[in-house]
């Protein structure tokens, strides 16, 4: 029955995302997107005063710059999904002072680094404005051999498009609203029983709507 409704899951996500619509290869007069770096995930091991054992979290650096002719406003949002169909909101059981241990492994190249959840709702133009952003999640599923990545938040390109299942009130197919969303893949290497020497092979990156 679990693998049955595994493939479901899975048969109902390929779906949906095949029905979706790419980004626009050229976009209008009013639509932006902010040129994006970012450094391969990390993991961290933290141990807190009142639990027995460590935890790990995993965690990326971006840098967002903005090129527009305009200041433009920023409401991320960002998730893991594993190839075991888990899916982890950024910050998730996440404390401040996660944060703060990876701001000090940081502060040499990152000094002015900041906290995905407390980022403010604006990138200002220019290069003397770029962000530094750490985005943190706690550990996903040891038996995932691949992980990907979505942020969005970084363009203003969205789209509406019909649910293929779900139906409103009355009857009618729900609409979904998507924006443009990196993603990023990775493949997971390395024997689950030792995490702390995981090896991630970066997949490649795209834009989607999501």
């Amino acid at each position: 029955m679990k693998i049955f409704y595994g493939t479901f899951v899975f048969l109902m996500l390929s779906s949906y995302c095949i029905a979706a619509p790419k980004p626009s290869i050229t976009q209008g007069p009013d639509g932006w997107t902010v040129d994006v770096g970012f450094e391969h995930p990390q993991q961290i091991m933290l141990q807190f005063a009142k639990e027995d054992k460590a935890k790990r979290y995993w965690y990326m650096i971006i840098s967002l710059t903005n090129k527009t002719n305009r200041d433009v406003d920023f409401y991320p949002k960002a998730e893991l999904m594993t190839d075991t169909f888990e899916i982890i909101p950024a910050g998730r059981s996440v404390s401040k002072s996660v944060f703060e241990r990876i701001r000090q492994r940081h502060e040499g190249k990152y000094p002015f680094i900041e906290s995905f959840e407390s980022v403010s709702n604006k990138i200002l133009q220019g290069s003397d404005n770029t962000k530094d952003i750490v985005i943190i999640w706690p550990d996903f599923d040891a038996k995932a051999k691949n992980i990907k990545f979505f942020i969005s938040g970084l363009s203003n390109e969205t789209a509406v498009i019909e649910h293929p299942i779900v139906k409103d009130e009355k009857g009618e197919a729900k609409l979904v609203f998507l924006r443009k969303t990196l993603e990023l893949d990775y493949a997971l290497g390395g024997d689950p029983a030792y995490r702390t020497e995981a090896k991630l092979s970066f997949e490649g990156k795209r834009w989607v709507m999501r």
